[in-house]
């Protein structure tokens, strides 16, 4: 990690450091709109995670689903868990999306 790099440093703000292209808020259309609003009215704020496949909306269209029935459907293991398996995930592979 060095400071020259942005993308490196982890004090810098996350929307600053995305390293693929995404639809920005005030750019957005369609389905990926309506997903961005409903984000930014439920929870204050759009995660990177949904930002990161905006710019395919077919794939945004399928992968919202699935992660809603990976993250929240039936399963074994607690949301928590989940949660903190993503985190490790995430951290492993110094992503922070």
């Amino acid at each position: 990690m060095t400071k020259e790099d942005p993308k490196r440093d982890s004090t810098a703000q996350i929307e600053d450091i995305a390293w693929i292209d995404t639809v920005h808020p005030e750019e957005a259309t369609g389905y990926v709109k309506s997903l961005y609003e409903g984000f930014q009215k439920q929870r204050g704020w759009i995660p990177n995670i949904l930002k990161s496949t905006s710019i395919r909306p077919d794939v945004t269209r399928g992968w919202v689903p699935l992660f809603n029935t990976l993250m929240y459907g039936p399963s074994g293991l607690t949301r928590s868990q989940k949660e903190m398996i993503a985190v490790v995930v995430s951290a492993g592979n110094q992503c922070h999306y």
